[in-house]
Formats: structure tokens, C-alpha cells, sequence
């Protein structure tokens, strides 16, 4: 007999598999899998330590009457009296100086969330393109950044359009997205569901409650897929079924979820996609940010060959191989580096009075973190430079910790080298993106 999560799991891959074979088929009785069994698997996958919503209870609380808690949530479900919870805005800062709403669902909003994201990835994996990267299984930033890397080099391109949605998850049109999941979705109480989060109040820092009439709280669970699926109606399926057809030469599209490049071979072809874009997200109630979103020429020989653009927190740009051929740079973009090293900064001053060993353990996860992202090939001055500043800050900070100095120079490095740093290096490409049949390249 199979184990609850083998049962979840062998369920899953059957929807997935369906949705793979019949692009067309609309899935129904889908509700009734967000069951004991869904639920309480998917429990395991939930963040043990993540703050809290409106209702003030904590995973550990939750998890010690888990069983039962699921039951009641089931039945609720099954009576049609689930009623989403209001969603605690809080705001974190962002690299520009300013501040990113981040919406914190209710513990048990969070999970039943997740139990339905389960099943959405289950139904969209097998229709998402190849050119959608962000919040996904077995695909990340690093991998956009690597196939940006290799179109660019490789392919024909001479014009990049870097483009950027102005405040996407709070101008996701309801309606719309409605619209969107009933494509493959015939169930009116799995829709419904979602339609309960989208329309949840938010809670105010202040204690006001807003009732949106558009968007998706950043930082929901259900939030990620709900976004993908709407970009990849939006922008992922026009560009590859309108824009593509319609250009002379090469085109392709790289997007990290509300984050994306369009590179084409012909000027035309660009500035045909610049123009065309602000109509097409208008339709979906979207709108890009004129002051970020361009058209850059990026021809690898002179005059034209100095143009540079950034996605994903680095800088792409034309140098010369050791041959003197033509070979793109890509490096950490100056901004990010700024606000790395600012936030790091931040991080020196909480934690100056910690013991030697867990002050060393912490820099070293924060080093290796940053080296793991930041650490492709060619990029390896970027890091160093990361490396250097970082220790100099730390530097200062560690003799701040009282009238009397803690460390020279000398005794600085000493006490790296005794504790074994992490010294910058460069993390290669693993290339573990799945492959996803139908999608094209």
C-alpha cells in the first residue's frame, strides 16, 4: 500500500501527464483533491520559521494538532465556509532606496495555498515556455542568465529591449486572471478558491484594511504560479505566436517572472516590439515603466559595440577574448553590488557581538550564498571586489563594538585565515533545468 505521499505525489504526475498530452483538456473535480492527505503532505513543504499572519499563530502552534487542524479545514472547505483570512502587509527595502510591499497569509491560508500551487504547477509546467524562468521547479535565475548568455553570443543579435512592468503584482486584473485559469480549469470551487485570496483585505502596517480590487499580495504562497500564468498568456504566448512571425530575423524572449528581455537581430524588429508592448499590456491592465523599459543596440563590432543592459542584478555587455574575438561580458551590475554591500553592512552591525565561530559560520553561509548567484564565468573581479569591500566593512564593524579597538590589520587577517574564510570562486553552470515536452526553444 502506498504512503500518503506517495499517493499525492503518483496524483500529480497523472494531472501533469494529462496536461502534457491534452493541450486542450479543461481539468475538473479538482477540489476534491485538496484533501487530508494533499494538505498534510503538503505540510512538510511549508517554512517552519517564517513570520506569522493576522491570526497569530506560528507553524510550530499549528503543526502540534496538525491532524485535526487539516480535518476542520477540510470540512470547511467541503461546507463552502472557508473564508480566506486578511493578509499582514509588511514592507521590506528595496536596492533603489525604496520599499517592497510583502503580504504574510495566515498559517493555515499558507498551507491550504500551497496544496493549491501544487496543483496549478501540476496543470501549467508542461504548457510554461522555455523562455519563463521564475519560480519554477529546477529552474532559476542562474539558468536565464546562462541561456541569456549563450543566445547572445551564439545567435544574431544586435538589439536588446530591456523592458520592466511598473508594479505588476498589484495591477494583476482579477477578471483576467480569472479568465486565464479557467483555460484549463473546469471547477468552479477551485476557481472560487483563488478568487478568495485575490480579493482577501490586506492589513495595513497602520491597522487600515484594504479591500484590493486588483493584484496579488507579494510574499502569498499562491502568489508565484498565479503570476506565471498570467505572463504567460500576456507576454510568453504573444511573443512567440505574434512577435516572432512578424520579425525579419532572429527574436527570442527571456523572462524571470515579472522580469524580462526581448533580443532581436534587426533594429525594426526591435523597436516593433517597443512600440507594441504598452498596448498589449494595457489590455491586461498592465503598464511598463517608460523610464526603464528601452531599445539598446547591441552589435558586438564597433561603433555600435559598446552597448550595455542589465537583467537579474548583472551587467551585459561586448569585450574581447584572448584571441581578440568578439566575447560577451557579463558582470555583477553596479547598482546591485551597492546595495549588496549596503545590506551586508546592515547585517556587520547586528551581528559585531557575536562569538568568533558563529559570526565565521554566518559569513561564510553569506558568502557562499552571494558566490553561488553572483559567481559565473567571467564574473570572478566582481566577486572579489564583493569579497574585499565586504571584509572592510566587517573590518569596521568589529572595532566598533567597544571604546577599544578589536583588531590591526594584521590581526584581521590572521583571524580569516585561522577561520577559513570563503574565498571568492566561481560556481559553474549545473544546467538542471528540466526539460518540458512541446515547448518551443
Amino acid at each position: 500500500m502506498q504512503d500518503r505521499g506517495q499517493a499525492v505525489q503518483t496524483s500529480l504526475q497523472g494531472i501533469a501527464k494529462k496536461a502534457a498530452e491534452q493541450k486542450e483538456y479543461r481539468f475538473r473535480n479538482l477540489s476534491t483533491m485538496v484533501n487530508q492527505e494533499l494538505l498534510v503532505d503538503s505540510w512538510r513543504l511549508i517554512r517552519k520559521d517564517a513570520a506569522y499572519g493576522v491570526d497569530q499563530v506560528s507553524a510550530q502552534e499549528y503543526e502540534q494538532n496538525l491532524e485535526e487542524n487539516v480535518r476542520q479545514l477540510v470540512e470547511r472547505l467541503k461546507r463552502g465556509s472557508y473564508r480566506a483570512k486578511l493578509v499582514r502587509r509588511r514592507y521590506i527595502p528595496k536596492g533603489d532606496g525604496g520599499k517592497r510591499p510583502l503580504g504574510i497569509p495566515a498559517t493555515e491560508d499558507k498551507l491550504l495555498q500551497l496544496a493549491v500551487k501544487r496543483i496549478l504547477e501540476a496543470i501549467y509546467e508542461p504548457d510554461f515556455l522555455k523562455c519563463s524562468y521564475g519560480y519554477r521547479p529546477k529552474v532559476g535565475a542562474r539558468d536565464a542568465v546562462h541561456d541569456l548568455t549563450v543566445k547572445l553570443q551564439f545567435g544574431s543579435y544586435r538589439y536588446v529591449v530591456e523592458a520592466d512592468i511598473k508594479g505588476f503584482f498589484d495591477h494583476v486584473d482579477h477578471e483576467w486572471m480569472v479568465r486565464m485559469l479557467q483555460e484549463r480549469i473546469d471547477d468552479r470551487a477551485l476557481v472560487r478558491l483563488v478568487k478568495k485570496w485575490l480579493k482577501a483585505g490586506v492589513l495595513e502596517e497602520d491597522g487600515k484594511v484594504i479591500h484590493p480590487v486588483a493584484g496579488t499580495p507579494q510574499g502569498g504562497v499562491i502568489s508565484p504560479i498565479l503570476a506565471n500564468i498570467y505572463l504567460h498568456y500576456v507576454l510568453d504566448l504573444w511573443f512567440h505566436k505574434v512577435v516572432k512571425k512578424q520579425c525579419r530575423g532572429e527574436a527570442c524572449l527571456i523572462r524571470y517572472a515579472d522580469d524580462f528581455v526581448a533580443a532581436f537581430e534587426h533594429q525594426a524588429d526591435a523597436e516593433g516590439f517597443y512600440r507594441m508592448l504598452p498596448e498589449r499590456l494595457g489590455k491586461f491592465g498592465l503598464e511598463r515603466s517608460v523610464a526603464k523599459t528601452k531599445v539598446v543596440p547591441f552589435d558586438r563590432e564597433p561603433p555600435t559595440g559598446k552597448g550595455r543592459f542589465e537583467f537579474l542584478g548583472f551587467e551585459f555587455h561586448w569585450g574581447k577574448d584572448r584571441k581578440g574575438k568578439p566575447h560577451l561580458k557579463c558582470r555583477t551590475a553596479r547598482k546591485r553590488l551597492g546595495a549588496s554591500l549596503k545590506r551586508f553592512a546592515q547585517w556587520c552591525r547586528h551581528i559585531r557581538n557575536l562569538e568568533p565561530w558563529e559570526l565565521i559560520r554566518q559569513l561564510n553561509a553569506k558568502l557562499r550564498g552571494y558566490y553561488h548567484y553572483y559567481g559565473v564565468v567571467g564574473n570572478y573581479r566582481g566577486l572579489e571586489q564583493f569579497y574585499r569591500q565586504a571584509l572592510l566593512i566587517l573590518f569596521k564593524w568589529l572595532n566598533r563594538r567597544s571604546q577599544r579597538r578589536s583588531y590591526t590589520w594584521r590581526g584581521f587577517a590572521e583571524f580569516l585565515a585561522y577561520h577559513r574564510v570563503e574565498k571568492p570562486r566561481i560556481v559553474p553552470w549545473t544546467g538542471v533545468r528540466h526539460a518540458v515536452s512541446g515547448t518551443p526553444a
